[in-house]
């Protein structure tokens, strides 16, 4: 069961159990149960509000998004960023801003709403994309690329497959192989995202299932809190705290 349904059951099930235990004063064990399931119910709504209307956390899963975001990085989405949504539906209930380019994004995936992926916004509702040779294009304009020779913090990348790309509003670093890939062109429907991962040649990214329809959008991505690998094979203390806006 999905983590925000459960959470919301639980909030419920508590409030129910305070209106209960406020009317009824016996001493009996039944009461004193629902004395103290009522009795967690500020908590757990406090905690239910933030998640869904403020921050949530969640965890780094794979590598589609190195070296931004490593496996085993913990970090925070703002909930409110693209509007005000309500619980387990996602749906809209107060707009805000858009997505902008470079921002990193949560979405429900497309194709099962059930999963959520993170990847990179690189173009806007009516732009025109352009993949060829590896170097991505937006409206005519090259995002532009240049090698970063940087010591690697983690095993999880090599400091040669590392560049920095530019595009006329910020800068970040993406991963790319040697290895071919496939060219493309694509104009992106209104209402809706096209996004790449930063490890442009191991993620599972619009080039392959389409833009990200506005009404999919959970959250921006704004902050690093923790990392753990569980595998042992990376310790690295300095990503604690880091900023992703």
């Amino acid at each position: 069961m999905d983590f925000t349904v459960l959470l919301v059951l639980i909030t419920f099930i508590s409030g129910i159990c305070l209106l209960l235990s406020q009317s009824n004063n016996s001493a009996n064990s039944l009461y004193s149960i629902l004395q103290f399931m009522g009795s967690l119910f500020p908590i757990l709504f406090i905690v239910l509000f933030i998640r869904s209307f403020i921050v949530e956390p969640y965890k780094i899963p794979s590598g589609s998004m190195i070296p931004t975001l490593l496996i085993g990085d913990f970090i925070l989405v703002k909930k409110y960023q693209y509007g005000v949504r309500a619980p387990i539906i996602n749906k809209v209930i107060f707009e805000n801003e858009k997505p902008s380019y470079g921002d990193i994004i949560v979405f429900q995936y497309p194709q099962n709403k059930k999963i959520n992926y993170i990847k990179r916004v690189v173009a806007l509702p009516g732009d025109s994309v352009r993949y060829i040779e590896k170097e991505l294009f937006v409206n005519g304009k090259k995002y532009t690329q240049k090698q970063e020779i940087l010591y690697p913090s983690s095993s999880q990348y090599s400091s040669e497959e590392v560049y920095k790309e530019t595009n006329i509003y910020n800068s970040y670093n993406i991963l790319k192989s040697t290895n071919p890939s496939q060219d493309f062109e694509y104009r992106v429907p209104e209402g809706t995202y096209f996004v790449l991962g930063d490890n442009r040649d191991n993620s599972n990214d619009s080039r392959y299932w389409g833009p990200v329809p506005y009404e999919n959008l959970i959250g921006e991505a704004f902050y690093i809190w923790m990392f753990w690998n569980p595998s042992g094979s990376d310790t690295i203390i300095d990503r604690i705290g880091t900023s992703l806006d």
